[in-house]
C-alpha cells in the first residue's frame, strides 16, 4: 500500500465526522464503545498512544486476504500518520512478522521509524526461534511486563507462555502445553487449536499481584495480549475464562486489547471491554491501526483504515458487580480464520 491509503484514511475520517455533525450528536448516545467521537472534544486527553495489530511481514507471496509484502507500505504510512500526533508510546500487539527469522531485520527498522517509546506484545507467528531468543530480538524487558502513564497501568500479557510454538520439545512449559491443550481437544473445546496458546501459572500469579497493586493505586488499567479472551471464539487463549476471571475480580480493569483474529470484534462484559482489533496483514488496498486517545472518564479510539472508531467509557467501580447486559459485535470478517 502507498501513501495515498494514508491521506485516504484521513479524507474519510473528515468526511465521517463532518456527517455525523450534520446528523447530530443524538446518533451517538447510548452505547458505552460508539462509532463515534466523543462530545467532549474540547477537553484534551491526559495522553494519547498508538496501536498497531498484526502486521506480520513475510517476503512472500500473498495468501488468501493476507498481503505479507505489503505490510512494510503499510507500515511506513502509519508510521507517518502516527508521528503527526504527539504520543506518549506506541505498543504492535504481537505477530510483528508472520514465519522467517530474516523478516525481524526487515519489519523491525520500519517499526522504530514511529517516534517515542514502542512496545511489543508477543504473537503467535513471531517465533522462529524459542521465547527468550526473541524477547532478545525485540530487546523487551521481559516476555509479559507492566508499565504507567498517568494514572493509567497498562499490563502486557504472553499469551503464548503455554503453547507448542514458542517452547522446545521436551521443556517443562512444551508438557504443560501439550496437557493442556490436550484436555481442551477432549473436551471439544472451539479453541483447541495448536496456533493458540494459554498463560502459565507464573505469569497468572505476577497478574494477579500487579492487578492487586494497581488497585490499591487507584490506577484504571488496560490489559493487552495477542490472543481474545471474550467472547467465546477459536482465536482465544486456551484458559480464557480464568484471564477474565482474574481481570474481573480486580475492579479497575478498563479494557482489554488484542489482535490475532484479524477480522475483529467487541465485546463487554462486566465493565470490562473487550477490543480485538482488526489486522494491517488483512487486504490488498486498506489498513488497520489506531490512535488512542486516554481521558479520565474514557478512552478514545481513533481508528484509521478497517479500525473502527470507539468510545470506551469507564464504569464507576460499583457498577462492576456482574449484573451488566453483555453485549458484542462482530466486526466485517476480511480475515482468514485458521493459524491467524
Amino acid at each position: 500500500m502507498g501513501t495515498n491509503e494514508g491521506r485516504l484514511g484521513i479524507t474519510q475520517k473528515v468526511k465521517v465526522w463532518g456527517a455525523a455533525f450534520a446528523i447530530g450528536l443524538s446518533l451517538i448516545a447510548g452505547t458505552s464503545a460508539s462509532a463515534e467521537p466523543n462530545e467532549h472534544k474540547s477537553k484534551k486527553p491526559a495522553f494519547e498512544f498508538g496501536l498497531i495489530p498484526d502486521i506480520q511481514y513475510c517476503d512472500c507471496d500473498a495468501s488468501g486476504t493476507r498481503f505479507y509484502r505489503d505490510s512494510v507500505s503499510k507500515l511506513k504510512d502509519a508510521a507517518a500518520i502516527l508521528n503527526q500526533h504527539k504520543l506518549s508510546f506506541t505498543v504492535q500487539t504481537g505477530d510483528i512478522i508472520d514465519r522467517n527469522l530474516e523478516s525481524f531485520d526487515t519489519i523491525l527498522p520500519i517499526y522504530n521509524q514511529v517516534e517515542g517509546p514502542k512496545y511489543h506484545v508477543l504473537g503467535n507467528h513471531d517465533f522462529p526461534v524459542t521465547t527468550d531468543k526473541v524477547v532478545d530480538i525485540l530487546d523487551m524487558p521481559n516476555q509479559y511486563y507492566d508499565f504507567a502513564k498517568k494514572g493509567w497501568r497498562f499490563i502486557v500479557l504472553d499469551t503464548n507462555d503455554l503453547s507448542l510454538y514458542a517452547n522446545a520439545p521436551g521443556s517443562a512449559k512444551y508438557q504443560q502445553a501439550e496437557e493442556m491443550y490436550n484436555q481442551l481437544k477432549t473436551s471439544g473445546t472451539k479453541n483447541a487449536q495448536v496456533w493458540n496458546g494459554g498463560v502459565g501459572s507464573d505469569q497468572m500469579n505476577w497478574l494477579h499481584n500487579v492487578l492487586q497493586k494497581s488497585a490499591n493505586k487507584e490506577e484504571k488499567v488496560v490489559v493487552i495480549g495477542h490472543m481474545p479472551i471474550y467472547p467465546a471464539n477459536e482465536h482465544n487463549a486456551w484458559n480464557d475464562a480464568a484471564l477474565m476471571k482474574e481481570l474481573e475480580s480486580a475492579g479497575n480493569v478498563v479494557a482489554y486489547f488484542n489482535g490475532h483474529n484479524h477480522a475483529g470484534n467487541y465485546a463487554e462484559k462486566n465493565g470490562i471491554k473487550y477490543v480485538n482489533f482488526q489486522g494491517m496483514v488483512e487486504t490488498a488496498d486498506s489498513t488497520a491501526f489506531s490512535v488512542i486517545r486516554a481521558y479520565k472518564d474514557r478512552l478514545e479510539i481513533d481508528g484509521y483504515g478497517r479500525e473502527p472508531d470507539r468510545v470506551l467509557k469507564v464504569n464507576p467501580m460499583e457498577e462492576r458487580d456482574g449484573k451488566h447486559e453483555v453485549t458484542q459485535s462482530q466486526d466485517k470478517n476480511h480475515g482468514q480464520r485458521d493459524n491467524d
